[in-house]
């Protein structure tokens, strides 16, 4: 599913119009993303939770080359499902 098939299942569902089922769905993703940036974490019970993992900094390797390379420090988003939707998605 794509965006624009998300924001036309969320318009049917919720009976809004696409226009603001899109405008609701960019607001989300808009919160989400600044609370994130924030360092915060974003719990929705029975769906999941949105988190910032933290990576340390590493040593890889060059695939191509096998010469080692520093690999930095980052932050990635992680999202971890809750039991509600584990559940309805393994029933």
């Amino acid at each position: 599913m794509n965006k624009s098939e998300l924001v036309a299942a969320m318009s049917e569902k919720t009976e809004l119009s696409k226009k603001d089922a899109e405008k609701a769905l960019k607001a989300f993703t808009d919160v989400v993303a600044e609370e994130l940036k924030k360092g915060e974490k974003i719990q929705l019970v029975g769906f999941g939770t949105f988190e910032v993992s933290e990576r340390a900094a590493r040593t890889g390797r060059n695939p191509h080359s096998g010469d080692p390379i520093e690999i930095a420090a980052s932050k990635a988003p992680k999202f971890k499902a809750g039991k509600a939707l584990k559940d309805m998605i393994n029933a």
